[in-house]
């Protein structure tokens, strides 16, 4: 299907764990390795899945029913760093439809980028092992600003390096801190329910402009979101 995007549009930018790339299967083997050094049992995989997106210190809390604050909390979660290096890019793969919007941005003029809390000594090698084409045009992550989703800050050096305005571009996410960072930025955002939702959670909730609850329906959700452009 040949997407018609709005005129409007410069440029797309992806929320990257949940969003861009499914990289549950790597954080499912290095929870169960970590509680097996603990001799504890697997988990439910659903139940890491949900939790990816809180990144590695959720999921020392939920590997190990330790708390930040708690005594060998952080030699923990520089132990799942480390196993989960182990793993990084062996079993991530792009959601179902992604390479081919991918595709469609780029035949379109249409440049994308990616926006994430994972840190670039994490990011950068594993987007070199996915290997998607056309390759993002931008990648920030938590250690190239000074404030993390959900401030704002990220997406607009996002927008910098895409030589864009802030309504010239979409944002799609798989968390709320997504939504209200793309919001505070001043661009049009899109919920992935399809991601890393936590159950209780509720992406109806999150003030999205629209929701993509099937990744290979987020062209479509893409195309039909109205953008305006700058003033």
């Amino acid at each position: 299907m040949n997407l018609k995007f709005s005129r409007h549009l410069k440029a797309v930018v992806f929320d990257l764990d949940g969003t861009l790339l499914d990289t549950a299967p790597e954080f499912i083997v290095t929870v169960h390795r970590l509680r097996d050094e603990h001799g504890l049992a697997p988990l439910p995989p659903d139940l890491i899945r949900a939790s990816v997106s809180n990144g590695a210190r959720s999921l020392v809390t939920l590997a190990l029913g330790l708390e930040p604050q708690d005594q060998g909390f952080e030699s923990k979660r520089l132990r799942l760093l480390e196993l989960y290096r182990e793993v990084l890019g062996t079993q991530a793969t792009a959601y179902a439809g992604i390479e081919e919007l991918l595709t469609q941005l780029h035949r379109a003029g249409i440049s994308w980028g990616i926006s994430t809390n994972k840190p670039s000594a994490l990011s950068e090698p594993l987007l070199r092992m996915v290997a998607l084409r056309p390759a993002h045009q931008s990648l920030v992550c938590p250690d190239h600003v000074s404030r993390p989703k959900p401030h704002p800050e990220p997406l607009l050096l996002n927008c910098r390096q895409l030589c864009c305005e802030p309504a010239e571009v979409i944002y799609v996410g798989d968390h709320q801190r997504d939504i209200e960072a793309g919001r505070a930025a001043g661009m049009k955002t899109i919920a992935a329910a399809y991601g890393y939702v936590e159950a209780g959670d509720d992406p109806q909730r999150w003030g999205a402009d629209a929701i993509a609850h099937d990744s290979r329906v987020l062209g479509a959700t893409l195309a039909a979101l109205p953008v305006r452009g700058k003033p």
